[in-house]
């Protein structure tokens, strides 16, 4: 989560009512009813495209290198609050929170060719005359012109029908994007076919530079051509280089006959070689063929989690956010293996497909162990992709966009990221290259020299148990700093230093293995006794900031309130600290207003905890819109109240609606999206970085999993749960495989042992999962 603009309109008032009146209204623009059985018709690409949920609605296929999608102006891409659409560029990251992408915006328009910047040239539209599903999109603009976009993995494929005119154009602007344009270039090389490189920065701050290669191929010959240099524009002119000016080129074609434009753009990330090979391999094809191409793509990965029960808006919901944790990250290597490294030097991927884009502080917590789930493959070929980076480089990542670090959030959310693949058994083979990295990054801090800032306060955190919080301090390197947030940064550490010691003593690194186990204690040396919360301390070791845990210092994108259940390796640690399992389970049902939440849910959720989608601070409230927290609601699994964990997933879960403001904060790249998902089925990874999978009630009677035989020798997993609803939640008893099953967890090696897990509901709380011994255990 990142923080951008501010939400339309003023105040908790107006932000709670957004959200209530979304839950109500009916979107002008949604998916078509499910009227043929496919899955993809439950899907609505436009949740979360308003109230800063920053998704888009535009054309991809699962983890596609394009994303193809309209730019209305909004500094992510796309607002539903929006009526004008700049440009359809190539490349998007749903629910960013700063700008990046919006690479080469194409807009059709007619008439002469005299404005050059995006915002004048705009074309109106209305969301009458809008339409997307998976892998497609379509858009009547007011002048008259249809247009259409759909994908393949590394190609963009448009559709434009125009009006009968002999000036029917086509923009393509290279020179502005969604982040910062340094430097580009526009090539006409013939009567079809339009070159470009556009060298560009950017995300939520300056970062080194980084090239994407174009190349779009049109159907049939342009009539004329020419290009444009700030506000000049040069009919005939072939070629265009630029600084940080606008710079791009128009094509026209004569439609007075035949309307219909097609034409395709393929990206590379290593040059303008690649690109070509890329639209060779995936180019050719007619914009009817592509489309259909994409929605089996889509349909394929959505069959392999069918659920049955659930209403109409709870089945949208939750494919929707299904199809979104599909969508990164993102293939970064060309057809022939080709890659950019962070080294900035080309490489070749050799027995896997290299993957970029990594918002690991956010997607460490749900969407990676999804994939894991239901994408195995690509998630094994996505962990060898961060390990390269390491090799290539010298360092792991912290948040990566395409070639380069942008050092965006704080902690070490490469460790569980990495240490989920291993427990989950995608590294075989690499396990101690995997671990010889994660050392390296647990121990040491990169040098000045370099552009990661890895663990930055790790020299502190080694020596005193503590990262500082240290106010003002510089900033050594772009992006952020975990001096500014020294207390989560401390927790975060603590949090990796469990899940990496737990994969030392696995692997037979015994030494290590009780040194990191002893380090992920460390959550305890910013424990306030006084208060009884967590509380940052100065470089001194004194506790610094506002003694009030709800507007405590020092925790990023959140308080002490918040943050005091990033303890997962030892939560009967941290309940100890508290006080025991009744003070714990108080301070709980304070957290998430439980007795509130009883009468009214829904309300609770909209009006209680949620905000504004940026409000981090100052509350001792629950942020189900934001990823601190996000486990939260499955401490209680702990504290011997798991029938409390399915009362306040049910109440979050009713903030994910089917209309534009559905989408409960930003969506992280898939991180959101992939809480509803498992919390939806009822398995959630409570243990980020291991293979401990805490359950609660589903939302639906049945639930089938397919999953890859590769890595899970039965091929499925089945829940149920007959007769589950908003009254009958609270699970009375569980089987597994038509054995009792007593534990509120499962492993990853229970998954690959299991067929079946069914529960049995009921009306009122019972016993289950109520043991000490049924709680998951804490890390050793």
């Amino acid at each position: 989560m990142r923080r951008t603009r501010r939400l339309r309109g003023t105040g908790v008032v107006v932000a709670a009512a957004a959200l209530l009146g979304g839950a109500l209204a009916i979107p002008a623009a949604q998916a078509a009813p499910a009227a043929d059985g496919r899955l993809t018709d439950l899907v609505n690409p436009f949740i979360g495209t308003e109230n800063e949920g920053n998704t888009y609605p535009g054309a991809a296929v699962p983890f596609g290198m394009v994303q193809f999608s309209p730019d209305t102006g909004h500094n992510t891409g796309y607002d539903h609050s929006d009526t004008h659409i700049r440009g359809f560029s190539t490349v998007h990251l749903s629910g960013v929170g700063c700008g990046l992408g919006g690479d080469l915006p194409v807009l059709p328009t007619t008439g002469d060719v005299k404005e050059t910047d995006y915002a004048k040239y705009a074309a109106e539209f209305s969301h009458d005359d809008e339409k997307a599903s998976p892998g497609s999109y379509k858009v009547g603009l007011k002048s008259g012109i249809d247009a259409e976009l759909t994908a393949t993995k590394r190609t963009g494929v448009q559709r434009y029908t125009f009006p009968a005119t002999d000036k029917a154009n086509v923009l393509l602007n290279a020179g502005q994007s969604l982040h910062k344009t340094g430097s580009t270039k526009v090539e006409i090389l013939d009567s079809r076919t339009v070159r470009t490189a556009i060298t560009g920065s950017g995300f939520c701050q300056d970062t080194k530079p980084y090239t994407v290669y174009t190349i779009t191929r049109f159907d049939r010959p342009f009539k004329t051509s020419g290009t444009w240099k700030g506000d000049t524009v040069t009919a005939g002119s072939k070629t265009s280089s630029a600084g940080e000016e606008r710079n791009g080129a128009y094509v026209r074609f004569d439609t007075s006959k035949d309307r219909t434009v097609e034409a395709t753009t393929a990206l590379s990330y290593v040059d303008a070689k690649g690109a070509a090979l890329n639209l060779r391999a995936e180019g050719g094809r007619s914009y009817d063929r592509v489309a259909k191409a994409a929605q089996r793509a889509w349909e394929d990965r959505l069959d392999d989690v069918k659920a049955q029960g659930g209403s109409e808006t709870v089945r949208r919901t939750f494919y929707s956010s299904l199809y979104r944790s599909f969508l990164a990250p993102n293939i970064g290597s060309d057809v022939d293996g080709r890659y950019t490294g962070w080294d900035q030097k080309t490489h070749r991927a050799k027995g896997f497909t290299y993957y970029q884009n990594w918002s690991l502080w956010d997607t460490y917590r749900t969407q990676a162990q999804l994939l894991s789930l239901l994408a195995p493959h690509e998630s094994r070929d996505m962990a060898l992709s961060v390990l390269k980076i390491d090799e290539e480089s010298g360092w792991l990542p912290k948040w990566g966009y395409g070639t380069v670090e942008t050092n965006i959030m704080t902690g070490d959310p490469v460790t569980p990221f990495l240490t989920n693949a291993y427990q989950q058994g995608l590294l075989k083979g690499h396990e101690e290259e995997a671990y010889r990295a994660l050392k390296k990054n647990a121990d040491g801090v990169p040098p000045t020299d370099s552009a990661p800032v890895g663990r930055e306060a790790n020299k502190e955190y080694l020596s005193d148990g503590f990262a500082p919080y240290i106010k003002g301090r510089p900033h050594a390197k772009p992006g952020d700093s975990d001096y500014d947030h020294g207390a989560s940064a401390t927790l975060e550490y603590a949090l990796s230093d469990a899940m990496l010691g737990q994969m030392a003593g696995e692997l037979g690194h015994k030494a290590d293995a009780e040194r990191y186990a002893k380090r992920a204690q460390n959550y305890r040396k910013i424990f306030d006794t006084s208060t009884g919360f967590f509380r940052a301390r100065d470089k001194d070791g004194a506790f610094t900031g506002p003694a009030d845990p709800a507007k405590s210092e020092g925790f990023h994108e959140g308080t002490s309130w918040q943050y005091q259940w990033l303890v997962p390796q030892d939560l009967p640690g941290m309940v100890d600290l508290i006080g025991g399992k009744q003070a714990t389970n108080e301070r709980l049902d304070s957290f998430f207003a439980y007795e509130q939440l009883l009468k009214d849910p829904a309300k609770t959720a909209r009006e209680v905890w949620v905000n504004g989608p940026y409000d981090y601070y100052n509350a001792d409230k629950y942020n189900p819109q934001n990823e601190p927290d996000l486990i939260a609601p499955y401490t209680y699994l702990s504290t011997g109240q798991p029938w409390k964990t399915t009362d306040v997933v049910h109440a979050a879960l009713t903030l994910f609606t089917d209309t534009p403001t559905g989408m409960t904060g930003n969506d992280d790249l898939g991180t959101m999206s992939a809480w509803n998902v498992l919390s939806s089925i009822g398995v959630f990874p409570v243990q980020p970085g291991t293979d401990t999978w805490g359950l609660s009630t589903p939302v639906f009677e049945r639930v089938d999993l397919t999953l890859d035989r590769r890595y899970y020798p039965k091929g499925r997993l089945t829940v149920k749960a007959p007769g589950t609803s908003d009254t009958d939640r609270y699970i009375q008893s569980a089987r597994a495989d038509g054995a009792d099953y007593g534990k509120t967890y499962l492993t990853t090696e229970d998954i690959r042992d299991t067929r079946e897990l069914s529960f049995t509901v009921g009306d009122k709380p019972s016993d289950w999962g109520t043991s000490t011994s049924a709680a998951p255990p804490a890390l050793k």
